[in-house]
């Protein structure tokens, strides 16, 4: 089955986790938007690692970018000044676009970036992630339905991010309590009623794991249940 726009958003709104947004983005967004390469970016935040995931390209092109391609790429400081998606079209003709320092030192020269389009993911007045497109050699540039299906789906994944991050801001405890990313994740998971099969599915380890790490929290925050645990959390949090 071809994928849709409401197809698309509807996987987003449901992630229930960030790697699921990014799961679910990333199997769906190179087919809507008739794409080669896909990606999506998003920063660095409260102490957890930025998250990348590239589809179509190798791991060389994420250094390149970073230590050259960044400070060449007119569509991503529009998209940064301006938070609105944008396709090389908009900053340049079809002839300075292959005349661009970008085009010809990376992008379009080794890579057959013939195309690019990049939106953004916004929240609390600022960009806080980036997705981005490249259409090969051969295939037609990005036009204004792109662009409009774009700030839909931006749209959706900056709702959804912000959620999601609202969600984790209940589980952050006192230094003293001292849990592990892993350990806030997975009980997070327990808070929404998750079974340890589901978590297990949901983090990828065995339900063994599952059952270790959940008696490793409890000793942490001298509790005996899951309810316990979930309101030992919450009430960190409140008192922090």
């Amino acid at each position: 089955m071809s994928v849709t726009l409401p197809t698309l958003i509807q996987k987003v709104t449901n992630a229930s986790s960030v790697n699921q947004l990014c799961g679910h983005y990333m199997d769906a967004a190179g087919e809507l938007f008739g794409s080669q390469h896909w990606g999506i970016y998003i920063h660095d935040w409260a102490g957890q690692q930025g998250t990348i995931h590239l589809q179509g390209l190798p791991d060389s092109f994420i250094d390149y970018y970073s230590k050259v391609g960044a400070a060449l790429d007119k569509v991503m400081e529009y998209v940064v000044c301006h938070h609105a998606p944008a396709h090389e079209q908009i900053i340049f003709t079809e002839a300075t676009w292959k005349q661009s320092e970008l085009y010809q030192i990376g992008c379009g020269k080794i890579y057959d970036h013939e195309h690019i389009m990049t939106g953004p993911i916004v929240g609390e007045g600022r960009l806080i992630g980036t997705v981005q497109f490249a259409r090969t050699s051969g295939n037609p540039a990005y036009n204004t339905q792109d662009l409009l299906q774009l700030s839909a789906i931006c749209a959706h994944l900056s709702a959804k991010l912000a959620l999601l991050r609202s969600q984790h801001e209940l589980f952050v405890p006192k230094p003293e309590i001292s849990l592990t990313p892993r350990e806030l994740q997975m009980a997070a998971l327990v808070a929404k009623g998750l079974t340890n099969a589901e978590i297990a599915a949901e983090l990828w380890i065995s339900q063994n794991t599952v059952k270790q790490t959940l008696k490793r929290i409890f000793r942490k925050l001298d509790v005996s249940a899951r309810a316990e645990m979930v309101a030992r959390l919450q009430l960190s949090r409140v008192c922090h």
